[in-house]
């Protein structure tokens, strides 16, 4: 019997590829659509390694998905079915609350049998080996704080954290300006010179070249220096109630200045007030406030707060930072020996003061601002040193401090401040950006030579009241202001955009204060009558001469306030 063979059927196609017409036996069938990148499939391909590389198991899959068009879709509506059945569903054992204590007590197991391996390993090792194994767990420790959980824990803290501000806002009082600190940092004012002198007070003494030499191996403890220190503010100024009458028309203080130049880099609350008497603007600080408390680590990725030890919350950090520099700028001059004295005496001596007056020079200055604005303002000098060429330099003293170095960096000062003091001011500038920029713009509107910072840390981390000298480092303040990124002419432009508000508002009294807990400073109209205290003076003697004491007292305080508001024209409250 022979073989017979029957061609299949041939479509050819001159336009293109595939056939021309769908067969009968495929009418009407679901269709699988395809792209062009797609495979057709598996049967032509003969290499055999495609399936034994995980890399190709989706090598013949659709773009479009795969095999929705062959689904089965039941058509009746059974959204009316409900199962019934009362019968508690038994929860898996990883969700009961033995197996939960189970596995946290395993843990614990576990990592008590680690603690124990390596005290063994820590006793059967050498002097070297244990010194080297103890650096190897302090650095792991170490690493674990800054890129593990802890350190996003500790900054979701920080977000959460809730500051006060520096002074309750009433509901009577005027919102006047609001002021986002991106905006304030694109101002510019160009162009300002250092400024004209106007008078020059107070002497001042030489510092000692010997703290230069001071380094971790030969510190020296800080002393107790009891020195008074004058935090006088404008309009208690005696010098500027008298060139009110007849130089310019906004008057300051050194340190109020640099609080609204660096307002920016701040992170805190603080509040200025703020005077208008017709032309004459008046910045003031209010009365009892602590404007002039030194921040501790105001910048850090993650600042002090309430909620840590007595010693190292954020007030009684600012307490220590003021206490260790009024006593280091003392204490690194030669103390009874040579001064410099200006033309003038110190204008806040008084014949009835007991104790030392701290070393220090005013000097009196004016800037023109442009439009009409001259700014007055008092600025200060700490010291004197001699110069290569024999000239008398004017240098600013400041120090600053170390607290606890595993809150403010990790960075202990004795070890590395002799080998890497260069690592160590890059973490100031990172914790205190405002704190320095305050500085160096005193310096600057001061016009010093020379800015001097000393090292100071606790003798021991527990105690707040002892510390030592480590060393000192100087800068010229314009370099120092390029090092750490700050421009005058922003500082310049942000104070004239304050004054030019003040100055669109009728005559009464303002409140600038930074919101805590946004980058955002804003301006309050509130009652010439706010802050001022009502409270009667009272004393526990209740004799006569004490009473005539007292009534003495009242009547000075009354003259002193009435020559203050002539000198301003401010009306009587």
């Amino acid at each position: 019997m022979s073989a017979h063979f029957i061609p299949p059927e041939i479509q050819d196609n001159p336009n293109g590829w595939g056939p021309c017409s769908i067969p009968k036996q495929f009418k009407d069938m679901p269709y699988q659509p395809f792209s062009k990148g797609d495979r057709l499939g598996k049967v032509s391909d003969w290499t055999g390694l495609t399936y034994m590389d995980r890399r190709y198991a989706n090598k013949y899959a659709s773009t479009f998905g795969g095999g929705t068009q062959y689904a089965y879709y039941h058509d009746e509506d059974e959204s009316s079915f409900q199962l019934v059945d009362t019968t508690r569903i038994q929860k898996p054992p990883y969700q009961r609350g033995r197996y939960l204590r189970n596995q946290r007590a395993m843990r614990q197991r576990q990592q008590q049998m680690q603690r124990q391996q390596q005290m063994q390993s820590m006793q059967v090792l050498g002097k070297g080996a244990k010194s080297r194994e103890k650096d190897r767990q302090r650095m792991m420790k170490k690493w674990q704080k800054q890129f593990g959980r802890n350190r996003y824990e500790n900054r979701n803290q920080q977000q959460k954290q809730h500051r006060e501000s520096s002074v309750t806002v009433k509901p009577e009082w005027i919102v006047v300006e609001e002021m986002d600190f991106p905006r304030l940092s694109k101002l510019l004012l160009p162009n300002i010179g250092v400024g004209q002198d106007i008078k020059c007070c107070g002497k001042m003494e030489y510092y000692d070249r010997s703290y230069d030499r001071v380094n971790t191996k030969n510190e020296k403890i800080l002393k107790r220096i009891e020195r008074n220190f004058h935090k006088v503010t404008t309009t208690d100024d005696p010098i500027i109630r008298k060139l009110s009458k007849g130089e310019g028309n906004v008057f300051a203080t050194d340190t109020i200045l640099a609080a609204l130049m660096c307002c920016t880099r701040s992170v805190y609350s603080w509040d200025i007030i703020v005077h208008k008497i017709k032309d004459k603007i008046l910045f003031d600080k209010r009365d009892n406030s602590e404007f002039d408390l030194l921040t501790v680590s105001e910048t850090s990725n993650e600042p002090p707060t309430d909620e840590m030890q007595t010693i190292n919350q954020p007030r009684n950090l600012s307490l220590e930072a003021l206490f260790i520099n009024h006593n280091f700028s003392q204490q690194v001059l030669r103390m009874g020996e040579e001064v410099y004295k200006f033309d003038e005496e110190n204008p806040f001596l008084s014949e009835d003061e007991e104790g030392e007056i701290a070393s220090v020079g005013y000097r009196y200055k004016k800037w023109d601002l442009g439009n009409n604005v001259v700014l007055v303002a008092r600025v200060e000098h700490d010291a004197v040193i001699t110069g290569p060429n024999g000239e008398t330099q004017f240098i600013n003293i400041k120090a600053l401090n170390e607290w606890d170095p595993r809150f403010s960096g990790g960075i202990e000062w004795r070890r590395k401040l002799d080998t890497q003091r260069g690592a160590i001011l890059a973490n100031e500038l990172k914790n205190n950006s405002c704190k320095l920029a305050k500085w160096t713009i005193q310096a600057m509107l001061a016009q010093s030579d020379q800015l001097k910072f000393g090292y100071v840390s606790r003798s021991q981390m527990t105690n707040s009241t002892q510390h030592v000298i480590l060393g000192t480092q100087q800068f010229k303040p314009p370099e120092f202001a390029n090092q750490i990124n700050l421009s005058m002419d922003n500082a310049w432009g942000i104070l004239r955009y304050i004054i030019e508000i003040i100055r669109k508002q009728k005559d009464g009294k303002f409140l600038i204060m930074k919101d805590p807990n946004k980058p955002l400073i804003r301006i309050y109209d509130i009652p010439d009558n706010t802050f001022e205290s009502d409270e009667d003076s009272s004393d526990e003697d209740d004799d006569d001469d004490a009473d005539i004491d007292e009534s003495d007292e009242d009547d000075d305080d009354n003259i002193e306030k009435s020559d203050k508001n002539e000198a301003f024209s401010i009306p009587e409250k």
